[in-house]
């Protein structure tokens, strides 16, 4: 992928810029309203870019606007490729493959469930606020209480000595 080659990595910020700048200005199809180009890749041998889109939809009605937006950027695929091949001044033009990026509407589903763990966490600092603690507040013993069940250094246990002989 255009990680690994550095050539390809530059091959692939141009496709991507000759693609967003040809879908406003030379495409004029309504269908790729809202259509954003978000990352292309490009094979190490520079045969293959893979074109990663995706679409603001009205609420409701995504589906079927990706499914017709995906629909024209394959009927504008070799005009866009032809567009890239006079760009880039290429000895062979990549073949272009439109892939829909799912990361952004996994992104929003990531910042729900945050925005939802952030509500639990006020939830529960204010539970916390009003707690009070079911023993005492500190059930720790610190140096300076004197205990009873405490060893003193004055008591010393006596050991017997044994002898190998007698066992």
């Amino acid at each position: 992928m255009a990680g690994t080659n550095p050539r390809a990595a530059r091959i692939a910020a141009l496709i991507q810029r000759v693609i967003a700048s040809s879908m406003e200005a030379q495409l004029h199809d309504k269908r790729l309203a809202n259509v954003t180009i978000t990352e292309v890749r490009v094979t190490n041998d520079l045969q293959i870019a893979k074109v990663y889109w995706t679409q603001l939809g009205h609420e409701g009605h995504e589906q079927g606007e990706r499914r017709r937006a995906q629909q024209a950027l394959n009927q504008a695929k070799g005009r866009l490729r032809s567009l890239v091949g006079t760009k880039a001044g290429l000895r062979l033009t990549p073949q272009l493959e439109f892939i829909f990026d799912e990361v952004p509407g996994e992104a929003h589903e990531i910042e729900d469930i945050l925005a939802l763990a952030r509500k639990r966490d006020e939830e529960l600092a204010k539970a916390r606020a009003n707690a009070q603690y079911a023993g005492d507040a500190d059930p720790y013993k610190h140096d300076d209480e004197s205990d009873d069940d405490d060893f003193d250094d004055d008591d010393d246990v006596e050991v017997e000595d044994w002898d190998d002989d007698e066992a």
